[in-house]
């Protein structure tokens, strides 16, 4: 007995330092590394390879291959996978949005494989497109061959390679960034924790990124951390446990603050080249898994092109002669009433209205009349943009109404439009004029109780400045937002007000993505 306890005593003391330790450190702003050790060992990433995972199916959602709510068909494959796990069965039914949570924040193996079989048809095939985003995103020293990062021959990575992906993450999808600092969230079947929540909550700035934990590979962890203008990232191969790993993460990041200047300006990773996928549609869904023999999964393979390849100018109608001279007669009709609406209304004037020749009139008509249709208006394009303000008078409405007839143009000091204007003022008694009408949006309602702070400026004309830069470099998140300057001891915040939450927390992560100092602020 004293030798099988012994025995096994010296088996747990193996295997805590069975994984090598390998560490980087960089400035997230420039990607100058400001430490390593072992920095392109080949190890077992474990599940930070759920990291290149979800960096491809945030890639798939931007190209249109995929969206947040598409209903991915769970297969045997994914349902099979090993804790840690979602609860996922064969054949049910489950949107990207859930399983993008569960992956990124439970790191549920089930779920990442699930991503994977959808995206890439099967294991294979989407390891493979894993391998070639690799390589296109600098990646040297990494292989994968499953989406969730259990052991696997051949399956490796580095803490160097991680930490760019970190690194890609944060600058290249900003708008899902934030996903990997959510403590917890809602899955659909539960909610899930995040793993990385000791951390997040015991490191000042934290904000992300993965944990990783596999036998072979030990704990793992990228890490990402923000403190004033300084961002620093960096990643832990082979951690003999959770506390362990945490507190050499802190050290690691107290180091890369440390040594990070503060005059760095931020250079943002080049455009990858990044791989299309195919989006499989099978009759069965384990036919994506399964494959049909050859290598390639059964079903029909459908690519989505949502880019738009050419806008050709429209196509003139074609004019026939019975259209035309139709049109010119009723132009011409329509010159004889106005003609006599003018003489009777500035009868004291004897003011003559000019004749157009009528072939000028009908030269007219044909070039009006082959003019193409114009679009339909999208109710969308009416919508004021955030305090535009419309001033609309009762009193000129009836006059707009009244130029829009076909009046001929001649020489400037007989306008006959400006002459039916002033004998209509003349003929009709006077009124008051009705108060303006004030057109704005404001939108205060289904919870848009959430703000972007910018910061204090000294003066009230340089938070308005800050407000206007912003609300132009940034105008897809903020577009709903009310710029808003409120004065206070010691100057003058700038505010952008009325969002909701997700678009305050989507906001202020982009801007910070460009080196733009911000937080949410909420109700």
């Amino acid at each position: 007995m004293l030798a099988l306890a012994t025995l096994i005593a010296a088996a747990s003391i193996n295997q805590g330092r069975a994984a090598p330790f390998a560490a980087v450190v960089i400035d997230a702003r420039s990607g100058e590394t400001l430490y390593e050790s072992n920095g392109d060992a080949r190890l077992h990433p474990a599940s930070l390879t759920k990291m290149l995972t979800l960096y491809i199916t945030f890639d798939a959602i931007r190209r249109g291959e995929i969206s947040l709510d598409t209903l991915v068909t769970v297969s045997k494959n994914a349902a099979s996978q090993p804790p840690s796990r979602l609860g996922l069965r064969a054949g049910q039914q489950i949107a990207v949005r859930y399983l993008i949570r569960a992956a990124a924040v439970k790191s549920a193996n089930d779920a990442a494989a699930a991503l994977g079989d959808a995206l890439g048809g099967n294991e294979a095939r989407f390891a493979d497109r894993m391998n070639r985003t690799a390589v296109a995103l600098g990646m040297r020293n990494s292989t994968f061959k499953n989406a969730n990062g259990l052991t696997r021959a051949g399956h490796l990575s580095t803490a160097r390679d991680m930490t760019m992906l970190g690194r890609r993450l944060f600058y290249d999808f900003p708008e899902y960034y934030n996903i990997f600092s959510r403590r917890s969230t809602d899955a659909q079947i539960a909610t899930v924790r995040n793993t990385n929540r000791r951390f997040l909550d015991a490191y000042k700035g934290a904000d992300g990124i993965k944990t990783g934990y596999t036998s072979a590979a030990g704990f793992n962890l990228t890490a990402s951390a923000e403190r004033g203008n300084k961002r620093i990232i960096a990643t832990v191969f082979g951690g003999q446990s959770t506390a362990w790993r945490n507190a050499k993460m802190a050290e690691l990041l107290d180091l890369g603050f440390g040594k990070a200047r503060n005059d760095v300006d931020v250079r943002r990773p080049a455009p990858a080249n990044l791989p299309a996928g195919d989006v499989e549609v099978a009759s069965n869904p384990d036919d994506a898994t399964q494959g049909n023999g050859n290598g390639r999964s059964a079903g029909k393979t459908i690519r989505l092109v949502t880019s738009l390849q050419t806008s050709p100018r429209p196509r003139s109608r074609p004019v026939s002669a019975e259209k035309v001279e139709a049109t010119a007669v009723a132009v011409m009709a329509m010159q004889d009433g106005i003609a006599g609406a003018l003489a009777a209304a500035t009868a004291p004037a004897a003011v003559p209205t000019p004749e157009v020749p009528k072939a000028e009139i009908a030269a007219a008509v044909v070039v009006a009349a082959a003019r193409p249709e114009p679009r339909p208006v999208v109710e969308a394009e009416l919508a004021p943009e955030p305090e535009q303000i419309a001033t609309i008078s009762a009193d000129t409405s009836e006059e707009v109404g009244l130029v829009s007839a076909v009046v001929p143009e001649v020489a400037p000091a007989r306008r006959p439009a400006k002459l039916l204007l002033a004998s209509s003022e003349a003929a009709r008694p006077e009124r008051p004029k009705a108060a303006p009408v004030i057109v704005t949006r404001v939108a205060t309602s289904g919870g848009r109780h959430w703000g972007v702070n910018l910061g204090r400026f000294a003066s009230r004309s340089s938070a308005e400045r800050a407000l206007m830069k912003t609300a132009l470099s940034e105008s897809t998140t903020l577009r709903d937002g009310l710029r808003k300057v409120v004065e206070r001891k010691g100057g003058y915040d700038a505010n952008f007000m009325g969002l909701e939450r997700d678009q305050a927390d989507l906001a202020c992560r982009r801007l910070q993505a460009r080196a733009v100092q911000c937080f949410t602020i909420g109700p």
